[in-house]
């Protein structure tokens, strides 16, 4: 069952059940004084304090919301770190509130990552208190603006699955590599080593992706998934993105939508849609229904990682195997062609 089945209430309700942005500020703060932590200077960037001119110890203690950001301080990283994502396999970080051992390891990390433009809405106001005392980077923030695509569930803000473009999470990661260097400037060679050999996988993937998807026949090239998480990869790749509910999982999909989708499923003859990793697939199940109820077979095409990677110690709980996985799903459901195994053979069995 995803977390999502549990749903959480409104942004606005979810902080005030939560606490208020100065409760949650006067528990950083006191944290941090309990941990004899400094308080340092004002922000240099997006939610970004300065590292501090004292040394640090390696290995550094890098805390990040996401398993892609951490799955990108690892591999630039290397030995010269000690990386904790806060958000596992299967969790959805738009409705993610941290806890007090999450406060713990944040307030005591050399480097709090996350990715920012209101992905982990829960957490916003305790990261923006936080950056006041500690060094912490919003790696999606410093994303290209005019390369970002609007949030269609709340006027003024961006859509923050820029993971779903390889070539544009290039931007994020290249943020991650010079915060370690500001940080760390003892490890810079070893930082920009890993970064580029990081780099140069993630245009490889990129490479992969573009190959296989262009396989698949132009009328099929529509991605019906849970939600609005793949809108950067449609645009990247030149597939139509639908989504039952929005950008954000706490938008829900309600009955009137639903019929709308299987008359589009029906109409347009679409046979596979998918589910995704950290999203209840109970909307998904009431579209197959639908659609058979009107004499059209729909299946789930497969099962794609969309906010949150596999399993830790698995191919596809790395960055570069979660899209490997979601270009070769989507491509041989959507009748394109590919091995079965993937970029390299290293996929566990895609059906």
């Amino acid at each position: 069952m995803g977390l999502s089945d549990n749903k959480q209430p409104g942004t606005d309700l979810a902080r005030r059940r939560f606490g208020s942005a100065a409760v949650l500020g006067a528990v950083a703060v006191f944290a941090l004084a309990a941990a004899g932590l400094s308080i340092i200077a004002p922000n240099l960037g997006p939610f970004s304090a300065p590292p501090s001119k004292a040394a640090v110890e390696v290995p550094l203690k890098i805390v990040a919301t996401t398993s892609m950001l951490a799955d990108a301080a690892r591999a630039i990283g290397g030995e010269r770190v000690e990386v904790r994502a806060l958000m596992g396999p299967g969790v959805d970080p738009h409705a993610y509130r941290q806890t007090r051992t999450d406060i713990a390891r944040l307030v005591k990390s050399d480097l709090a990552i996350w990715n920012g433009l209101y992905l982990e809405a829960q957490m916003e106001d305790f990261f923006k208190d936080l950056a006041k005392h500690k060094t912490v980077f919003a790696a999606a923030e410093i994303v290209d603006r005019a390369k970002l695509l609007g949030h269609e569930d709340y006027d003024g803000r961006l859509d923050p699955h820029v993971w779903m473009d390889p070539d544009l999470w290039t931007q994020a990661v290249a943020g991650v590599r010079d915060q370690l260097i500001a940080l760390d400037p003892a490890g810079e060679e070893i930082y920009r080593r890993n970064g580029q050999r990081y780099l140069e996988q993630i245009s490889a993937v990129a490479k992969y992706a573009r190959t296989v998807l262009e396989t698949v026949p132009a009328g099929n090239r529509v991605l019906l998934t849970a939600h609005d998480a793949f809108r950067y990869f449609g645009r990247a790749y030149g597939f139509e993105v639908i989504g039952i509910q929005g950008i954000s999982t706490e938008s829900e999909a309600g009955l009137n939508r639903i019929k709308v989708l299987v008359d589009m499923l029906v109409e347009r003859k679409i046979s596979a849609i998918f589910i995704e990793s950290s999203v209840a697939d109970r909307n998904i199940r009431a579209l197959i229904e639908g659609a058979a109820s009107r004499g059209h077979k729909v299946v789930v095409g497969g099962e794609l990682f969309s906010d949150a990677m596999g399993l830790p110690g698995t191919y596809e709980g790395t960055y570069i195997g979660m899209i490997d996985h979601n270009a070769t799903v989507i491509t041989r459901s959507l009748g394109g062609a590919t091995k079965k195994r993937g970029m390299s053979g290293k996929l566990a069995v895609t059906g």
